[in-house]
């Protein structure tokens, strides 16, 4: 049953208090609804995306959007648009017809744009729940960064490979797991999708092993996905990057807190809103 409700829930729910999501475990996971309040001490809300295969670019997508919608960033704005552009190129170079996905990033660059003050269609907050929660604008978008994810798997295949599982060939892969709506998201896609926007990522993890810490076992883990991370593999460990395909997040690299940050329990993302 509650299968059911998370697929016919909203592609994007309001903001809710940790408090809510903590009360579907107190009966139920000790270890989950410990965690739960101990995300309490960092963040302050979190908002649901439905369970359809596709919560991890929708939850991508609206944390993303969002920033942009409150920061007014559009210095952010302009160098995500390089990369998209970089991205229809790769495209191209592997085959794609335009048709297949023009529709795709046309959308979501007027979404990106819309997000800035000043320009004829500028949305407000509530505008743009509105619009995820509309299945085909939603969709679209949800078709953008799988493309997105998909170009930058095939054009790397090398690096990703050892990334798995891909029991058939990375192309194969990317057709059936990537490229598919309700097909779900694993490291190998957050990685990828990262990479190629230049987005960091923060995932926190709701999962019954322990943290680590003596002190608080239970804790959460997370773990930030930052564009260069493959680049230092790639390097043989150099730290080496291209600056201006990185978002702002300012601070040195131990010290940034990527503003996506999206809670993962076993099968499924929502969005995070820190402290």
């Amino acid at each position: 049953m509650q299968g059911i409700e998370k697929q016919m829930a909203p592609f994007v729910g309001g903001k809710e208090p940790l408090s809510a999501l903590a009360a579907e475990f107190e009966s139920g996971n000790s270890i989950f609804f410990e965690q739960i309040q101990l995300l309490g001490e960092k963040y302050t809300a979190l908002r649901r995306t439905r369970g359809d295969g596709n919560c991890f670019y929708r939850s991508f997508m609206f944390s993303y959007l969002e920033h942009i919608l409150v920061t007014h960033n559009k210095a952010e704005v302009e160098r995500v648009m390089f990369c998209i552009e970089k991205c229809k190129m790769d495209l191209v170079n592997l085959g794609y017809p335009k048709l297949s996905y023009e529709v795709f990033f046309a959308l979501f660059t007027e979404l990106l744009e819309n997000c800035l003050p000043g320009t004829e269609a500028f949305f407000s907050l509530t505008d743009l729940l509105g619009i995820a929660c509309d299945q085909m604008t939603s969709d679209c978008a949800v078709m953008f960064l799988r493309f997105v994810t998909s170009a930058a798997i095939q054009k790397r295949a090398e690096f990703f490979y050892p990334f798995g599982p891909f029991h058939k060939s990375i192309v194969e892969f990317c057709k059936s797991s990537v490229e598919q709506m309700g097909e779900e998201s694993e490291e190998v896609h957050i990685i990828a999708l990262c990479g190629t926007l230049g987005v960091p990522i923060r995932v926190v993890y709701l999962n019954a092993r322990s943290s680590g810490d003596p002190a608080n076992p239970n804790a959460p883990n997370h773990h930030d996905f930052f564009p260069y991370d493959q680049e230092k593999v790639q390097n043989n460990g150099s730290d080496s990057t291209d600056a201006a395909n990185v978002s702002t997040v300012p601070g040195p690299q131990e010290n940034r807190a990527p503003f996506v940050t999206l809670l993962y329990q076993p099968g499924h993302y929502d969005i995070l809103y820190p402290m």
